[in-house]
């Protein structure tokens, strides 16, 4: 069986993000934004696949941000999303991002082994703890402080379900369990990749003990290496190495002037006021995914991006950027795009190449 894409041979890893979500990660108006069709989606993906990106990426979205375009109401549950790419992809990663309150635990264990199995290990795990209190709403749920104790005995169950030949009882605070099993277990052993997204001390003492890969923000590069330094002490305290990754949506046009008049355009001009707004008073008060500043300082972002790194410019300028995260220490980003199919293309053939030559990927 060939490594699973994450452990594969490249300085600098690529994934799609959020392709199975209407608008991507942008909330804005404009026609061209994506609207997540299937088989655009599978187009998608097939690409990626075809270029050698080594993951996809999906969120966990139940409800829209409301607004004109209620962006994020369509989205496509990410277990059957992962199952269903597996059938008509080969190599690429295929994560299922899992809200730990909404899933339990031995449900999630059965449906990850499934994909994996039908991916031929290609499977992969986001734990998400959650934040968005609309969402637990819409399962009779409330939002509790210790989301990440919760997370840390989910994920404790999950593993030994995979792990264990025999059934076991659990007696944990949040779950109470008996007799449990279940296989057929994963391919990739002991259990599939894991990552989570995390910007609080809480969330990244949870990825030290549980994910291999943290996907985290930053405003700037620089500021980003202070961010691997913390991950990898924390890690380190645990006896593990945790990857760290980040996230960035992306305009890739042939001059920056272009790149950065179409920026302006979708993310200010365009952008869905009400949703921003709804988005990010959500997130400042629930969330802890970004630092403060970022809510005062970089409204744009989070119309262009969900909050995520702009890379805006000719190619030679994103992939400058991109070798600048690697070598602050960075494994990998996503990328997203305010229509995949249309963009995702022109990425690969200018961006990719210039990776190559600077080293970063082979």
């Amino acid at each position: 069986m060939s490594p699973h894409p994450m452990h594969g041979p490249n300085r600098f890893k690529l994934g799609v993000f959020s392709a199975n979500s209407d608008g991507g990660l942008t909330l804005t108006k404009v026609p061209e934004r994506w609207t997540a069709q299937w088989k655009d989606v599978v187009a998608v993906a097939q690409m990626a696949d075809k270029a050698g990106i080594e993951f996809f990426l999906p969120i966990a979205r139940w409800k829209g941000f409301g607004g004109e375009m209620n962006s994020r109401e369509w989205s496509y549950e990410t277990f059957t999303f992962a199952a269903a790419l597996s059938g008509v992809t080969e190599r690429i990663a295929l994560f299922s991002t899992v809200h730990v309150p909404m899933v339990h635990p031995v449900y999630a264990a059965k449906a990850l082994a499934t994909v994996d199995q039908a991916s031929g290990g290609r499977a992969g795990l986001n734990i998400v703890c959650g934040w968005s209190p609309e969402e637990f709403g819409m399962f009779g749920l409330e939002l509790i402080e210790d989301r990440y104790g919760q997370g840390m005995e989910w994920f404790d169950i999950l593993k030994r379900i995979h792990a264990d030949t025999r059934p076991f009882d659990y007696d944990g605070k949040y779950y109470k369990l008996k007799n449990v099993s279940g296989r057929p277990g994963p391919v990739q052993t002991p259990r599939p990749v894991t990552l989570n997204a995390a910007f609080s001390p809480p969330g990244r003492d949870f990825a030290a003990k549980a994910v291999d890969c943290l996907f985290t923000t930053f405003s700037t590069i620089e500021k980003g290496k202070d961010t691997i330094t913390d991950m990898k002490t924390r890690a380190a305290a645990e006896g593990r190495d945790v990857g760290v990754y980040t996230t960035c949506h992306v305009v890739c046009r042939e001059s920056q002037s272009e790149a950065e008049d179409y920026y302006e355009h979708y993310a200010v001009e365009m952008e869905d006021t009400v949703s921003v707004d709804h988005y990010m008073g959500a997130k400042e008060k629930n969330s802890g995914s970004h630092a403060a500043e970022d809510y005062k300082l970089h409204r744009k972002r989070f119309a262009g991006g969900a909050g995520t790194y702009p890379l805006i410019g000719t190619p030679a300028r994103i992939a400058d950027e991109m070798v600048a995260m690697c070598e602050a220490g960075f494994a990998g980003t996503t990328v997203s795009f305010v229509n995949y199919l249309k963009e995702l293309p022109y990425f690969l053939e200018h961006v990719l190449p210039r990776l190559k030559a600077a080293g970063v990927r082979l």
